[in-house]
């Protein structure tokens, strides 16, 4: 009976309480706003990447793409962060310190070249919960890339706030909401830098 219970409990946390983010913008958190304004989750995106002409940048770490694995759809990979080579460990987040990739600009603009990418081209940009991706959003949207979307609940989802799954990301996002994926990195969805 107690696993009938909490079996019950995680449905209703995942099926219940999922954020209409793309259709109620007054539900996307601050820290996922951006410029664009434009807003998709993971199972809109992956309606919308039906359209070939429709680019998914994934902006996670190479660790996070590596270990975590990536959507099969992902048309390049370009860190916004980057793990530094005397990374430290941060007590206050619990984690590794990651910082800014500051060549991130530069390396979709040569991308964007080489790939016939226009200004009105929409992009769909994934990070693992949809913080990174709004700053990456942020990032194309001053270089003209004004048709960016920013993939609101990730790759990995948010994380729960109550029952026996807190703190691990269950309530959304590509994972969880069963699309296609892969642990293999193709050529093609490599990182451009690392081919240099």
């Amino acid at each position: 009976m107690k696993l009938v219970s909490n079996v019950y409990a995680y449905l209703c946390l995942c099926f219940f309480t999922l954020p209409a983010f793309a259709d109620d913008l007054s539900s996307v958190p601050d820290k996922k706003k951006t410029k664009a304004g434009l807003y998709v989750t993971s199972s809109e995106a992956a309606e919308l990447l039906r359209d070939d002409n429709v680019i998914l940048l994934d902006v996670r770490s190479r660790p996070e793409v590596t270990f975590v694995g990536l959507a099969t759809r992902v048309d390049v990979h370009i860190p916004l962060m980057v793990m530094p080579k005397n990374v430290r460990y941060d007590p206050g987040k619990k984690g590794y310190q990651l910082e800014p990739n500051l060549a991130f600009e530069f390396d979709f603009l040569d991308y964007a070249e080489a790939h016939g990418i226009e200004d009105e081209t929409p992009i769909v940009v994934m990070c693992r919960s949809g913080s990174r991706s709004a700053k990456a959003v942020n990032l194309l949207y001053d270089l003209g890339y004004t048709n960016a979307y920013s993939l609101v609940d990730g790759f990995e989802g948010d994380k729960a706030k109550a029952g026996d799954m807190a703190g691990q990301r269950v309530v959304n996002g590509w994972k969880n909401a069963g699309l296609a994926w892969g642990y293999a990195i193709e050529p093609s969805q490599v990182y451009p830098a690392d081919l240099n």
